[in-house]
This record gives structure tokens, sequence and C-alpha cells, in this order.
């Protein structure tokens, strides 16, 4: 309970901020960043950064989640709004309550007519759990944020129940793959064998792959091997604050994926 008075304050004096993990084409030469997924901290008065899993499950119970998420989703608009010029691909992620709740669409193109945000910028994430439990909020919602021109990325997959047969009824076009399948698929068979088995159907349903926890270059390797297309993780890049990525200027190995 005492999380709830503390998250209400870091909302009330604007103590989140944004990190940012780079997501990286697999094939490309050299590390070639295609989007960014945004992660958010929040800032203790004393300035500790708190990490998500402090807070964040609190935040779910104490029905405070939907506040970060939409919080999150503005403050990640006002920074790219501030821009000069290109910004990145941004994957977002949405929490169970908001995709219950059926009120984001209309909120989210209020945000682009306010700040001017290319619609096809941002892809919105929602955990494979959370779209199950809430299946006809999550269909009615990814197809109005579709209209909308965003894109749409179904995470963790392949650690929920009956995966792919509730995939054949999302419209997605994204599909990240579960880490707890990724970071050992260079010593465990069983792990690689569902990587690629999750890769054939996503090549038939034209989704693009993308493998979560990347931990070292021999799993990278594998994942090349396998032919998943994009890659994120430590073994990739650590998080690092999100204005870090808007600062200006156009590095040479970054082509984000909406161009």
């Amino acid at each position: 309970m005492q999380w709830v008075s503390r998250i209400n304050s870091a909302l009330e004096e604007n103590r989140f901020v944004l990190y940012a993990q780079p997501i990286v084409d697999l094939h490309a030469e050299g590390s070639v960043i295609v989007g960014v997924e945004i992660l958010v901290r929040m800032t203790a008065p004393d300035g500790e950064l708190i990490p998500p899993g402090a807070f964040l499950p609190a935040a779910e119970r104490y029905d405070l989640i939907e506040r970060i998420d939409y919080w999150v989703i503005e403050r990640v608009m006002q920074m790219l709004a501030e821009c000069d010029g290109d910004y990145p691909d941004c994957f977002i992620n949405l929490s169970g309550a908001t995709l219950s709740r059926n009120h984001i669409a209309p909120y989210l193109k209020k945000m682009f007519d306010k700040y001017h945000i290319s619609p096809e910028k941002l892809t919105f994430e929602v955990t494979e759990t959370a779209a199950i439990q809430n299946l006809s909020s999550a269909l009615t919602m990814i197809r109005e944020l579709r209209e909308l021109g965003s894109r749409f990325a179904l995470d963790d997959f392949g650690s929920g129940l009956s995966s792919f047969g509730y995939l054949k009824n999302l419209p997605i076009d994204f599909l990240k793959i579960d880490g707890m399948f990724v970071k050992d698929m260079d010593t465990d068979p069983l792990d690689k064998g569902m990587v690629e088995a999750i890769k054939t159907v996503a090549d038939t349903m034209k989704l693009t792959t993308i493998a979560e926890f990347v931990e070292n270059t021999e799993v990278l390797e594998e994942l090349r091997k396998v032919g998943i297309d994009l890659g994120q993780g430590y073994g990739i890049a650590h998080p690092k604050p999100f204005a870090e990525f808007i600062s200006g200027g156009k590095d040479s190995n970054v082509v984000w994926f909406s161009t």
C-alpha cells in the first residue's frame, strides 16, 4: 500500500523518466538499430532511480497502471515533438488494464493531433497473456490503433496457453518471442526448436519476429541461423535514457523501421 502514495506523488511531481533499449536488425552489417523499446523508471525524491519491477506490480494491483501508461505515451510524444527532424520508431508497452477499458484510441488520436507525431512511428506492445485474457477488447483496440496508422506487437509470445490458436485471430505486425526460449537456445535444443517453430508460423503469417533476452554472441548467431529478423537484449545493448536517442544527429547505424 505504501507504493500507492509513492506512485501518485511521482505522477504529480513528474518523477518518472523514460529509458529505451535498442532493437536491431540481426542480418544487417553491424548493429543497425531499427527501433527502441520504451521503458519507464521512477525517480525517488532523493534522486535514486527505482526499477520498474519495484513499482509496476503495485501499480497494476491498485489500479494506477493506466495512469502510468498514459503518462508514458504523452511523454514519448512530447520528446519526439522536440526532435530536429528524424525521430525513433518507438515500441510502447500497454498493460492489460489499459487494454480492457477501450479508452485508448480516442486518447491517442488526441495526442497525435496535439503533438503532430506520425502514428506509424509508434508500435504498441501487449503481452500474449493480457491479450488472451482480454481478447475481445484486444481485438477492438488493435484494429482501432492500426486504423490510426500505428503498428502492433504481441509481446512474450510462447508464454501463454494455446499460443498459435490465438495468434490466428490477432491482426498484429510484430511477434516478440519470449526470452525464456531465447536466452538458452545456444545450449538447449528444445528452446531452439521452439524458436524455429515460432519463426515458421510468423513467416506464414508475414509477421516480423523480434527475439528478446539476447544475452550473448552465441545466442545472436543461433538467431541469425534460424532467421529471426530483429533482436534486443543485454548482449546487444543495455537500456539508456531515451533522451540520448533523440539528442540530434543521425548515426550511421540507425535505420528506423518505418522509413
